[in-house]
């Protein structure tokens, strides 16, 4: 069984749906998925913030927008759909500890079965032994 770390650093919800998206995908493929959030990735496992990401917030409104409604068009799943997925089906989810308190947040803001890492675990028992490290 691969070992796969997929972190996540930014809360644009087009970097987001791919880690998440990546993270299902090897999964289901029967890989052992650990997702770490940090950085500006927080907001996304934060309960309320995951609902107001946009895509491309650099660019023009429209052209978020745009991108927004074609994935409502395909049909792609909601990034709280995905994290239940991903939970449901065995994957760890963590949330950094240091980015919680920069951020102002508590464990109680969190997405339903996202944990708080241990930093010094996580890059031990993870990340190092994985056979894979993404970022996103």
């Amino acid at each position: 069984m691969k070992k796969v770390s997929v972190m996540c650093f930014h809360d644009e919800l087009c970097q987001v749906f791919n880690a998440l998206m990546t993270a299902l995908s090897l999964l289901r493929e029967g890989s052992k998925v650990t997702l770490f959030f940090g950085s500006r990735g927080i907001n996304a496992v934060h309960r309320d913030k995951m609902k107001t990401l946009t895509c491309l917030p650099d660019e023009p409104k429209d052209m978020g927008e745009a991108v927004m409604a074609r994935m409502d068009e395909m049909g792609l799943p909601l990034v709280e759909d995905l994290f239940v997925m991903l939970i449901a089906e065995g994957a760890t989810v963590l949330a950094c500890p240091l980015n919680l308190s920069l951020f102002g947040m508590t464990p109680k803001d969190l997405v339903d079965g996202v944990k708080v890492a241990d930093p010094a675990k996580y890059y031990k028992e993870v990340v190092i032994p994985a056979d894979m490290n993404l970022t996103f």
